[in-house]
């Protein structure tokens, strides 16, 4: 049996378990309990291919685990019920991480509710390591939802690869399970009729198809193979360059730039990465994905087949349902050891740089250009329009799907470009439009969170400036905006920070840094007195409380405010005020130039308008 759907812990734990066997997972350790009773019998019946081994003593069950991962090279579970029984566990996590062996350690444990009330056999697991694991988390209550399944998948995924990259280590995992914890039959009605819907639909082949063994040499361009033949057959693949702030960012665009001519792959660039600012590299960038996916229809007829996603996934939610709804298979790459696929997709990482992959890419291109050229193959061209105003570029006849969105780049950008020139009045998300076509060369800009990212997604165009994005998308919060771009701009070329006015006073404290200061940082304010991201939500359609709770306005005259910290400051009342202040920018000190706009008419500007922009494509 694949799959057990006895009951929701069994097909949880069953999901669990067979991740890590096609992971090639070969050996498990249980400690005995009642906990972790859905993990034992799940991990059990994977035998011959996963050889569980029962030992009494957690504290020896570990270290037994540790020296199988030395052994073998590769990670081991160890499993233990909930309560004092992992912390049994410590030492060996203590040595695997000063040791670099790969370890998966399975605590299991009651469910939230069962927590702090004296239920027995129950103490704080969370970060019951410290900070010695190369990763922890807790893993939701088990559930039989598709999505939430999917979400286990891909944990167990990450779980493996953090255990081994970029350095092996030990990685925790803590199961809260509520029972029926024996692997007996569901009789509850509503959780019958789940599994039951779940074993007609379940396709198990389809579910694990990019679950495979790999090793830590896949990663290494000689094992790169198989993917990037499979994109060249691809006739509908597309690339997505993402979040990312690399130190050398030409070479990065290039590197992507090879990649996406050679596969003939249009490159959809998020506002924050440098692609946007190297557009003579790539004649095939599509800056305005975002709204040419609100056109439903035709973002049916773009469906991709294949998704190679560079850095993290952006910003845009249409983005992010359209790729869920496509169920394409995709591959991320990107060295870092973190998990960046939110969406739990048919995912595989591969642990490289894009300039990596783009130096052996361009190997491989060149050999099978070779090819085809000894054996006389000759296939018609087609001539498609560059959406960057370049020349055109000279296309096989199998380009039809790179056009479609090459085409539908060119009309949506021009139909921006118009409607923005012909604004007048301070609409914010013209400013994002104007600093991209106005700052000096390689300027360093750094985009505040919420709003001012959006429309830098939405507006940003695409220029040969070489302008330089910074952000804090980490955890996407607005504290401290003023003392990062600070401290980029810190004895660097003279610099620019886009922001609201929330964001700014979130960490006005940072202008006390002023005096230590060295360079120049101009910032534009956006004030629209609140928070204009919650004007997107519904929550705007409640007064009260929204805007005393959700948009809360200061009310702040932000000239004393910068007069109070010695910057100097400037009122913007018109477009071409602005694009007189912005080149040259000043060589040194703090300024702010401020816009005041109105939140509400600007979303319903973008309500009423951003959807509108590829209506008409076909």
């Amino acid at each position: 049996m694949v799959i057990d759907i006895r009951n929701i812990n069994t097909v949880w734990a069953s999901i669990a378990a067979q991740t890590l066997k096609r992971l090639g997972l070969t050996c498990v350790v249980i400690c005995p309990g009642s906990r972790s009773t859905p993990l034992a019998v799940a991990f059990a019946q994977q035998s011959p291919d996963i050889e569980a081994i029962s030992i009494l003593d957690e504290r020896s069950a570990a270290f037994f685990a540790l020296g199988q991962a030395k052994a073998t090279g590769r990670p081991t579970v160890v499993i233990c019920t909930s309560g004092t029984a992992g912390a049994n566990f410590y030492p060996a996590v203590i040595e695997a991480k000063e040791s670099h062996v790969p370890l998966l350690l399975f605590t299991t444990d009651r469910p939230p509710e069962l927590r702090d009330c004296h239920s027995g056999q129950t103490i704080n697991q969370l970060k019951l390591y410290g900070n010695y694991p190369n990763w922890q988390t807790e893993l939701a209550i088990p559930s039989v939802d598709m999505g939430m399944l999917a979400y286990l998948r891909q944990t167990m995924i990450h779980a493996w690869e953090r255990s081994q990259t970029p350095v092996p280590g030990p990685v925790h995992l803590n199961f809260p399970f509520r029972d029926p914890l024996a692997p007996m039959p569901d009789v509850e009605i509503l959780h019958a009729t789940s599994l039951q819907l779940l074993q007609s639909e379940f396709d198990t082949e389809d579910f694990f198809s990019q679950v495979t063994a790999i090793s830590p040499s896949f990663y290494l361009p000689n094992s790169l193979n198989l993917p990037f033949q499979q994109w060249l057959k691809t006739q509908r693949g597309i690339i997505i360059a993402g979040v990312a702030q690399p130190q050398k960012s030409q070479e990065y665009c290039r590197a992507i730039a090879q990649l996406s001519k050679t596969l003939k792959f249009p490159v959809l660039a998020e506002g924050l990465s440098p692609v946007r600012n190297y557009a003579d590299e790539n004649p095939y960038i599509i800056s305005t994905y975002d709204l040419i996916l609100r056109n439903q229809e035709f973002a049916k007829q773009l469906a991709p087949d294949v998704v190679i996603q560079i850095g993290e996934i952006p910003t845009s939610k249409d983005l992010r349902n359209w790729l869920t709804s496509s169920q394409a298979q995709r591959w991320i790459i990107d060295p870092s050891d973190q998990n960046l696929d939110p969406l739990h997709g048919k995912t595989t990482h591969l642990r490289i740089s894009i300039e990596e992959l783009g130096r052996w890419g361009a190997g491989e291109a060149g050999e099978a250009g070779e090819a085809g050229e000894a054996g006389g193959e000759r296939t018609p061209s087609l001539r498609l329009a560059s959406p960057g105003g370049g020349a055109a570029q000279t296309l096989t006849s199998s380009c039809e799907y790179l056009q479609l969105w090459c085409t539908a780049e060119a009309k949506v950008r021009a139909s921006v470009d118009q409607t923005l020139t012909t604004i007048e009045e301070l609409f914010e998300g013209k400013a994002a439009w104007l600093l991209s076509q106005t700052l000096p060369p390689k300027t360093p800009i750094f985009i505040a969170n919420s709003m001012p990212v959006r429309d830098v997604e939405f507006f940003w165009k695409p220029t040969h400036s070489q302008v330089q994005p910074f952000f804090n998308r980490g955890a996407n919060g607005i504290d401290g905006t003023l003392s990062t771009a600070l401290g980029i701009a810190h004895r660097q070329q003279s610099s620019v920070m886009l922001t609201g006015d929330l964001a700014l006073l979130h960490d006005t404290n940072g202008f006390l840094i002023r005096n230590k200061f060295v360079g120049h940082l101009t910032i534009v304010l956006i004030n629209n007195n609140g928070g204009g991201i919650f004007e997107m939500l519904s929550i705007s359609k409640f007064e009260p409380p929204f805007e005393e709770f959700f948009a809360t306005p200061q009310d702040i005259d932000f000239a004393q405010l910068c007069a109070t910290y010695g910057v100097e400051h400037e009122l913007i009342t018109s477009w071409k005020q602005l694009l007189s202040r912005l080149n040259p920018l000043p060589s040194k000190g703090i300024r702010v130039l401020e816009l005041r706009t109105n939140r509400k008419a600007d979303a319903k500007w973008r309500k009423e308008n951003l959807g509108q922009f590829a209506a008409d494509l076909a």
